[in-house]
């Protein structure tokens, strides 16, 4: 059983989590990992701010089902690892060391790839990185004050978003679904020998590992963490 601590769990805005509480609360709690869970815990830089903020509600998945809707204050689970390492970045890897980063999410996927955002600020890493964002509008836009925050910051770190169905008025960057022109106006060419991470729903990261591919990319420098229904 690992280390148990006391943590802060905070209601986030873009789904309910622990009955929709939006107001700070602590609890002690043990908590039990099912490895998708680890990404939530990596997104929120448990170890240092051991706060919870970012948990979407998936119908019929097969983790965040219990975390929105059954899971109370008070309730005690475990936590085991973090199990694996391929959806990790790494700037201490030799392998990658300078190699830009291109950040691919839709949706809640942001949520792996906030983690890499707030480890490259919080450790003042310059590697060269965008990250290509689709929401379904404006306000769906998860971590979108944090990210104008730290890009406004950071010349080194590019944020590119669509919105595939509601824009505000005078809005400049792009309305549609990410497709292969959208990548290839966005992403660092190949011979630049980028790092591509890739998270969101199945049918999204799908698109982007096989459009990366025809672009040149290679296969082993393509890293893909997608979600969805229980099945799929």
């Amino acid at each position: 059983m690992s280390q148990t601590e006391e943590m802060q769990l905070e209601g986030p805005a873009l789904s309910k989590f622990l009955g929709a509480i939006r107001s700070p609360f602590t609890s002690r709690v043990y908590l039990r990992c099912i490895q998708e869970f680890i990404q939530f815990l990596y997104a929120n830089e448990m170890i240092q701010a051991k706060t919870v903020d970012a948990v979407d509600h998936i119908e019929d998945g097969e983790v965040s089902p219990y975390l929105t809707d059954e899971l109370r204050v008070g309730d005690r689970i475990e936590l085991r690892g973090p199990i694996g390492g391929y959806f990790v970045w790494n700037p201490r890897d030799r392998k990658s060391e300078g190699s830009p980063l291109f950040l691919v999410a839709g949706g809640s996927g942001i949520v792996p790839l906030m983690a890499m955002i707030r480890h490259r600020a919080n450790s003042h890493n310059e590697v060269p990185t965008k990250l290509l964002y689709s929401s379904r509008s404006y306000a769906d836009i998860i971590y979108r004050e944090e990210l104008d925050r730290i890009s406004a910051n950071d010349s080194s770190l590019r944020v590119i978003h669509t919105l595939t169905r509601r824009q505000p008025q005078n809005w400049m960057s792009y309305e549609r679904r990410i497709d292969r022109a959208m990548l290839a106006e966005t992403a660092w060419q190949p011979a630049e020998k980028p790092i591509a991470f890739t998270s969101g729903p199945t049918a999204l990261v799908e698109t982007v590992a096989n459009h990366l591919l025809e672009l040149g990319y290679k296969p082993e420098c393509i890293k893909t963490e997608r979600f969805g229904p229980t099945g799929d």
